[in-house]
């Protein structure tokens, strides 16, 4: 059976305003569905200082307060060498406890000052079906959505699926493989109303299915 780990903000990980206790029930629901064995845990430091157990990782929290983070790096770096699943959902593209290794992972980062979202609201969002399985069975779609801008984003991620602000179109959902492991990147989810959208838990189940090697 597959095991499936959801690092969620609750508790010292959790910001203001993101309902990431609601939202980890939702991605641990789509999860379960899938057949996983599922534990949601918000010891996000603890947990990721060791991944040994765990096939699939998915990252919904804040980063939390400054503290010692070299066994949490120790412990990224042991499951990407192994080989692990990564799924990084909204704030969790762009952060895992403040560690600079993440951006190289996910392949995006927050840019203060520059990065921004529009209000949360209805939104179209544009997919590639013929790109890669995770959005091969997804048409375009309509989501009520908080939707980043102006990430840094490195050159060889895949972008999935876009949306369009002032005419420009940007990512916000990607993959890419670091070393051993595969790493999908959902900038959407910023609240349960993302979870309501079909389409969107349709890429969620297929972006585990393919960091989990069944796709």
């Amino acid at each position: 059976m597959t095991r499936s780990l959801i690092l969620s903000g609750t508790g010292e990980y959790a910001d203001p305003w993101h309902p990431f206790g609601a939202t980890s029930e939702r991605i641990a629901a789509i999860l379960t569905g899938l057949g996983h064995e599922v534990q949601v845990s918000d010891r996000v430091a603890d947990r990721v200082a060791n991944l040994d157990q765990w096939d699939l990782v998915v990252m919904n929290a804040a980063a939390g307060p400054q503290a010692d983070r070299a066994a949490a790096r120790a412990g990224l770096a042991a499951a990407l060498d192994r080989g692990v699943g990564l799924l990084a959902i909204h704030v969790g593209a762009t952060t895992l406890l403040r560690l600079p290794e993440w951006e190289p992972v996910t392949g995006a980062a927050w840019v203060s000052g520059h990065s921004m979202h529009p209000k949360v609201g209805p939104c179209l969002i544009l997919t590639y079906p013929d790109r890669h399985p995770v959005c091969a069975t997804v048409a375009d779609f309509d989501i009520v959505d908080e939707r980043y801008t102006h990430l840094r984003t490195a050159p060889d991620i895949v972008p999935l699926a876009a949306h369009v602000h002032e005419g420009v179109r940007y990512p916000l959902l990607w993959c890419r493989e670091r070393a051993r492991s595969r790493v999908v990147a959902d900038a959407l989810g910023h609240d349960e109303r993302s979870y309501d959208s079909a389409a969107h838990r349709e890429l969620i189940t297929r972006a585990a299915r393919w960091l989990t090697g069944e796709i």
